[in-house]
C-alpha cells in the first residue's frame, strides 16, 4: 500500500463536478484507492464517499492506493487535483 499527500487548489474543493472528474480517474485503476480527511477514510470509486468529505480549497488529504497499478493511481490522481480538475 502506498499514500500520497495533497492539498486540494480548486476554488469549489472535492464537490460535485470536481469529484465527478476524481471518481472517473479513480475507477480507470484495478487498485482500491481511499481518500482520507482527518480520520475518515472513504473509497475513492464512490461519489456519495468522497463527497461525505466535505473537502474544500486549502485541505490536505491523503491517496491511499493498494493494488497492481497502485503508483499510477496516485500518480494520476494528484496530477489531476494539481491541475485543479482543467479549471
Amino acid at each position: 500500500m502506498k499514500t500520497r499527500e495533497v492539498t486540494i487548489q480548486n476554488i469549489v474543493g472535492l464537490h460535485a463536478r470536481p469529484a465527478t472528474f476524481f471518481i472517473q480517474k479513480a475507477n480507470t485503476y484495478k487498485s482500491s484507492i481511499s481518500v482520507i480527511k482527518d480520520d475518515k477514510r472513504v473509497n475513492a470509486k464512490s461519489l456519495l464517499g468522497v463527497l461525505s468529505l466535505g473537502v474544500v480549497k486549502g485541505m490536505t488529504v491523503t491517496l491511499s492506493a493498494e493494488g497492481p497499478d497502485e503508483d499510477e493511481a496516485l500518480a494520476g490522481l494528484a496530477e489531476l487535483i494539481d491541475s485543479c480538475f482543467g479549471e
